[in-house]
């Protein structure tokens, strides 16, 4: 029973009919009409139901970004800041190899998670029949410079890239080193499925070592990213040592952050006995 029939079964016996009329006119003059309660929303349902979880995205439109893999969960941190934002996202590999009318499915799923951003994707076949509001493919080689910057001229400002395609070393590196530079400030990139860096036959190697892989390639970068420490004076700091902030690396997964790499370091007063004390201020005349 709500406090209001509580209050007048109470009431109303003692006070009998007209007086009851009359403190419900009162309490009307007083307080005025109440407003009628805003009809709850109607819950949602379908993809609209999960359009804030990535992985339940992921597991809906069957894209390996979840499942075989486990890449949604680290999505969802990294770029959930762009959840409503206006921008481009640009993914190399559309999937469905050269079988007709299949992949697209990350494409989708992004769409359904990003409902104000632009999806573009990039593969080798014909992957036309995914296009459709918001979602735009072209026909592209990855390991082919201008193939890529062909593409990018028409898509305009680059916010996120992901390289999802051959994930064969040689062009896993044609591909940063051509699109990263157009990346925005601020911007992430991710390649995915680095697991095929340590098999030859995906054109990678068993040597841990070798600088020749897309893991080798990744794995410099994180001493770019302390290059203002090196003790090298000969040293010139690469485009993406001073254009990258963060570097992590997941199960056959890496996301970089993008910006002005330039915190400056505290090597010259810990190596005093390298660099010599500092010089101090000459003193100024005064008159």
């Amino acid at each position: 029973m709500s406090i209001k029939s509580a209050v007048k079964k109470a009431v109303k016996p003692v006070v009998g009919e007209r007086g009851w009329e009359t403190l419900r006119k009162v309490k009307q003059r007083t307080v005025g009409p109440q407003p009628k309660p805003k009809p709850k929303p109607k819950a949602l349902t379908g993809v609209a139901a999960i359009s804030d979880d990535l992985c339940k995205l992921a597991a809906h439109f069957k894209t390996d970004k979840w499942g075989a893999h486990k890449y949604a969960q680290h999505y969802q941190r990294y770029l959930q800041h762009l959840k409503n934002k206006e921008f481009n996202l640009l993914e190399i590999g559309i999937g469905g190899y050269a079988r007709a009318g299949q992949g697209g499915a990350s494409l989708r799923m992004w769409k359904a998670f990003f409902p104000n951003a632009q999806i573009h994707g990039v593969d080798i076949q014909d992957k036309s029949f995914v296009d459709e509001d918001r979602i735009t493919t072209y026909i592209g080689d990855q390991s082919d410079p201008e193939s890529l910057l062909s593409i990018a001229g028409k898509i305009g400002k680059l916010d996120v890239i992901i390289d999802d395609g051959s994930h064969r070393s040689p062009h896993v590196i044609t591909t940063f080193k051509t699109l990263f530079p157009l990346l925005a400030d601020g911007g992430i990139y991710v390649v995915e499925d680095t697991q095929s860096s340590y098999w030859p036959e995906w054109m990678g190697s068993e040597d841990l070592d070798s600088p020749d892989t897309s893991m080798g390639l990744l794995k410099r970068l994180t001493d770019g990213l302390n290059f203002e420490e090196f003790v090298d004076e000969d040293y010139k700091p690469t485009y993406t040592d001073r254009n990258i902030v963060g570097v992590h690396f997941f199960h056959n997964l890496v996301i970089i952050e993008k910006g002005v790499n330039a915190e400056g370091s505290n090597k010259r007063q810990a190596l005093k006995a390298r660099y010599g004390t500092p010089a101090a201020p000459k003193a100024t005349k005064t008159t």
